[in-house]
């Protein structure tokens, strides 16, 4: 029952083997549009609001301020088209600064970037609430954060379904607010283009206001403050350099065209928006939005035949307002689990991270996003006001620290390359911009809820650092085992395989990946048969059969070596890439068979490929129990001194898990305990971390 419930909601699992797999997960540039540049065209909705009202009575200011929030945007998106091109895995601002200047820096820069992305989510349906229901009655407001909640469980759903399918879902809503928007700026642009000499004159005439009253530096200083205070609008525009591992190949291709369709699209309605305030004189009103005055001003008193049409496009624009805004929340949930998935695999996160379901989506990062984000709900209240403050700060840290790293690599690298010139000066001048936004924006808004942005991103990092401690501790333990056992690479006298043997035997049979090898017999069927799973080759796993040895002295009569190439976001990027993790865990199932021959131990092994092990274990199980029924299941699980919530959540008790489902089924297991120790400490490379990753949580 609970099975078909969960299928029923989340949909059934996904063949990770089909080649075509990622090909149909993956997203073209349209799509990539809908799911990534809905969080930036979203920001129209308030970015530009909060410029205008910043400008007060001195709106003639407007007219510049539309063009250099264009200028920004065409300004940003170019830095961040070059990043694609310099970083096609992806990864956008964290690995842009781990890989440029340095991997603290790195950290910086991604616990930013999470925390930005947990207040997308955040301010994004707070926002979408707040536009349905600026046309309802005010005795529903109590409803607006039930909404709220509503819409976050809706798109956590959909996002554990699976990328493509969150995005298809939603691309109505996102040509609705397109369609809208378009109509509307035509109508007020466009209608007035007859006019343009007497609004030139009505612009003059407030700037020279402006100066009378301010003076020169008073009226720059009012401007750069507006100017800021519209931050928001920018702040979409990193998704598409960090979403790049979800494009259709060719990646670096689609990127781009997506980051072109985001940059006009967001360019061309963010400034025409705010020129429409100007040119049809709106003001704010209580309890509305900018953009709620506008379509009213524009066409609320039209009607044909006595039909308030009118009203009902207010209605409908309004309406597909507030869903693109619950639709820029996407951006969040597809963009914060795959800088999660990065993070991990440099072990700056816990490595489960890192991982997919069976969906093929990242159900751990979606669900900690989702949590993180109901979180900053309820304290915030869904209150706009406060979460344009702290969503502002952390995406400019990020916009910062980047375009200085590029800055700093097209300075080094500029013998290499001919037109180094001009990316130097597109990443100089949006480093400028984006540092004194931030600058600007942390002064001004520090005591209004900026301090608490920072906090939190500041907490964040100093966990990444305890994590990244921890695994560098068990990195040296784990090198301490490989020190103390014998691996076949140091025996002498022994052959190594050749490349037929080593294809020997994989097939896709109930016993699928089992391995035969000529040179030594397979175990005997009829006698007692050890099930051992391992992970990658390493002391870890011939400590456990060397323990197992020790208990069952002279029972065995072979060794059937198990282990799981566990697809993560690392490997799921391609078929060839699946193909590579299958070649690395038939050698490691090689390695430990040499092992298990120098003991004089007849040995076999067996493997599949998916994204969880238990799973995958149990269907190996059943192949392998109708071969060799006097068959005994064997794991290792490393044992820490001390018991922790943090040790359980930095590795997962796969052997445990193993054993619960196999008994469940009648099969014997017994799980070996492998102790370590974590008192002497090394640096942790990203070569360590991949044997953190397989070692302690794959199938120890």
């Amino acid at each position: 029952m609970t099975v078909n419930i969960r299928r029923l909601v989340f949909g059934p699992p996904k063949d990770v083997k089909d080649p075509e797999a990622f090909h149909k997960l993956s997203l073209i540039a349209l799509l990539a549009w809908v799911g990534l540049g809905a969080d930036g065209l979203s920001s129209s909705a308030y970015g530009p609001d909060e410029a205008f009202r910043a400008l007060g009575e001195h709106t003639g200011l407007a007219f510049f301020l539309s063009i250099a929030m264009a200028l920004t945007v065409f300004i940003i998106s170019y830095g961040y088209s070059r990043i694609i091109e310099q970083f096609p895995s992806g990864g956008g601002g964290y690995v842009v600064a781990s890989k440029l200047l340095h991997e603290h820096v790195g950290v910086i820069s991604g616990a930013a970037l999470l925390v930005d992305y947990v207040l997308t989510i955040t301010i994004s349906v707070a926002s979408g609430a707040d536009a349905i229901f600026s046309f309802l009655p005010a005795s529903l407001l109590a409803w607006k954060l039930p909404v709220a909640f509503a819409g976050v469980t809706l798109l956590t759903v959909l996002n554990i379904r699976g990328v493509k399918e969150s995005v298809t879902a939603l691309v109505p809503v996102f040509t609705l607010f397109l369609v809208t928007h378009a109509l509307l700026l035509v109508l007020v642009i466009g209608g007035r283009a007859t006019q343009a000499v007497a609004a030139s004159q009505a612009v003059e005439h407030n700037v020279s206001n402006s100066l009378g009253m301010l003076g020169l530096f008073g009226t720059l200083k009012l401007f750069v403050h507006a100017y800021s205070m519209g931050g928001g609008t920018y702040t979409g525009i990193e998704a598409v350099s960090n979403g790049v591992g979800m494009m259709r190949e060719p990646r670096v291709q689609t990127a781009q065209r997506t980051m072109v369709l985001m940059a006009v699209s967001l360019a061309v309605t963010a400034g025409g928006i705010l020129l429409c305030y100007l040119l049809v004189g709106a003001r704010p009103e209580p309890g509305k939005t900018m953009n709620a005055v506008l379509l009213e001003t524009v066409v609320g008193g039209f009607s044909v035949l006595g039909v308030p049409l009118g009203k009902a496009f207010v209605v409908v624009a309004l309406l597909s307002e507030g869903a693109l805004l619950f639709v820029a929340a996407q951006a969040g949930f597809l963009d914060g689990p795959r800088v999660m998935a990065n993070m991990a695999m440099d072990s700056w996160l816990p490595h489960r991270f890192a991982a997919l379901s069976d969906r093929l989506s990242m159900r751990n990062g979606v669900m900690l996003m989702s949590m993180a984000a109901f979180g900053a709900l309820i304290y915030t209240r869904g209150d706009v006001g406060r979460l344009v403050v702290m969503y502002s700060i952390n995406v400019f840290v990020t916009f910062s620290l980047s375009n200085f790293a590029m800055a700093r690599f097209w300075v080094r690298h500029r013998r290499e390359h001919a037109v180094w010139r001009r990316h130097l000066l597109a990443h100089g001048v949006a480093f400028l911009l984006c540092a004194t936004i931030l600058g600007i924006t942390i002064f001004e808004k520090f005591l209004e809820g900026g301090w608490l942005t920072l906090l939190v991103t500041a907490l964040l990092v100093a966990a990444c650092f305890g994590v990244k401690r921890h695994y560098r501790a068990v990195v040296h333990a784990l090198r301490k085992l490989d020190q103390d056992l014998p691996s076949p690479a140091e025996v002498e006298n022994w052959p190594a395989p050749t490349s037929e043997s080593a294809d020997a035997g994989f097939t896709d049979g109930p016993t699928r990946g089992l391995s035969e090898h000529h040179t030594v017999r397979d175990p005997n069927p009829e006698k007692p048969v050890a099930i051992l799973l391992v992970g990658g080759y390493s002391g870890l796993g011939r400590h456990a059969l060397l323990t197992l040895l020790r208990m069952f002295p002279h029972h065995f009569s072979g060794v059937v070596f198990v282990s799981v190439a566990v697809v993560d976001s690392e490997s799921f990027k391609g078929a060839d890439q699946v193909a590579e993790l299958e070649a690395r865990t038939r050698q490691h199932l090689l390695n430990y068979e040499r092992y298990a021959h120098t003991l004089g131990l007849a040995a076999s092994s067996a493997f599949s490929v998916g994204t969880e092990v238990v799973p995958e274990v149990e269907k190996i199980a059943d192949g392998l129990v109708q071969r060799y029924p006097r068959a005994l299941f064997v794991a290792g699980q490393l044992i820490f001194e001390e018991d922790t919530m943090s040790n359980r959540l930095l590795h997962n008790e796969t052997a445990f898990m193993v054993q619960k489902r196999l008994q469940r089924r009648g099969l014997p297991m017994v799980v070996v305990p492998v102790r370590i120790d974590l008192r002497r400490r090394r640096p942790l490379r990203r070569a360590d971390a991949e044997a953190v990753r397989v070692a302690p949580s794959r199938a120890a």
